[in-house]
């Protein structure tokens, strides 16, 4: 820090501006665990993983220490559990996070916030607000947001919103090898749920039908009876259908990130460049004040390359058509950042050439 006077007043105007959390909204499989663990990492953080999952509503402290990383997650080693920071919310001898509710686990795609917004907005609030009190940054990761990102934004200004992007190919993948080798077929089925429970809304509906999904042929009771059937579902869904609802709630996701966040994380950059490994971590500084490690990030393009003969039941070649409608999808929203489309265009242009070796 500079001694010099001239440079004081600066120096508060630049820690009054910085952003007081971060809202990483990410998607399933997007890299975004590893992300958030090198913010966790810093000793002014408090991490909060998945505030949206539903698994929050039957936590308890004894489950806890257990929630870690399995072999069929796919994540990387964690020095604490997943839900260690929740542990001042839970109370002993009972279930589920202070303030959560079952339905803030679906993410929701409709223009203006839904009934529920006001107790999620009070439930996100209670987390900031204990983190800030111990003097630590919380920073969130999501997997349920990217649809509520325009809602969250207005409600937490004060916050940096930082959306991870990773090409549609290989995050899809990253799932799809996941259920093949250990029959987990919650990353398939993730997207008929989001899409199918979000059908009514007409921009949702128009992905569907752009992308060609078939949904699940049920009508289900409630959100939890949707949820079970997908995954059923999934466990025999044709491989291309399966691609192909992976990208329309991928596009849908993009299109709310055109929106407007603070930093895109680029995924794919992050590990092939060191020089965008230190300018995402210089963007971060900026804005918050952080100052994450990204330097150990894996090239998970290279990885999905590897990974090509794996990838069965899916007739890669015939993507490209799926690729190019989602692409006019989003070309067709008005308002839309022209650099922003061609982001989008550089990420669907990879995932022609990865999906190509699909059979």
């Amino acid at each position: 820090m500079s001694h010099d006077p001239a440079s004081r007043p600066a120096e508060g105007s630049q820690q009054s501006a910085l952003k007081q959390g971060v809202f990483l909204h990410t998607g399933w499989r997007s890299a975004g665990t590893w992300i958030w663990s090198r913010l966790r990492a810093l000793d002014s953080v408090t991490g909060f993983y998945e505030p949206f999952s539903n698994v929050l509503a039957d936590l308890s402290l004894a489950d806890v220490s257990a929630s870690r990383p399995t072999l069929t997650s796919g994540h990387p080693p964690l020095a604490a559990p997943y839900f260690e920071e929740y542990r001042p919310f839970l109370q002993e001898g009972a279930r589920g996070v202070a303030g959560y509710r079952k339905r803030f686990g679906t993410d929701r795609f409709s223009p203006v916030p839904d009934a529920e917004f006001p107790a999620l907005q009070a439930y996100l609030a209670n987390l900031c607000e204990r983190a800030a009190g111990q003097g630590s940054v919380p920073v969130f990761k999501f997997c349920r947001s990217s649809g509520r990102l325009p809602w969250l934004k207005r409600a937490f200004p004060q916050a940096m919103h930082a959306a991870v992007l990773r090409n549609p190919a290989s995050q899809f993948a990253s799932g799809w090898l996941l259920n093949q080798q250990w029959s987990n077929p919650f990353f398939v089925a993730a997207p008929f749920r989001v899409l199918g429970l979000n059908q009514t809304e007409p921009l949702v509906r128009q992905a569907i039908e752009i992308c060609g999904v078939s949904l699940p042929p049920v009508v289900a009771a409630s959100d939890d009876a949707y949820a079970i059937a997908c995954e059923q579902y999934a466990r025999t869904a044709e491989g291309n259908n399966a691609y192909r609802a992976f990208v329309a709630l991928w596009i849908l996701c993009a299109l709310r990130m055109a929106d407007g966040v603070d930093l895109m994380i680029d995924v794919d950059r992050l590990g092939q460049s060191r020089e965008y490994a230190a300018g995402l971590r210089a963007g971060f500084q900026a804005q918050t004040g952080l100052s994450p490690d990204f330097s150990g990030a894996r090239d998970l393009v290279e990885e999905t390359r590897r990974s090509a003969a794996r990838m069965v039941g899916i007739d890669g070649r015939s993507m490209r058509a799926v690729h190019s409608a989602a692409l006019k999808f989003l070309k067709a929203q008005s308002g839309t950042d022209a650099a922003f489309i061609e982001l989008i265009r550089e990420k669907m242009v990879l995932a022609n050439e990865l999906t190509e070796q699909w059979r």
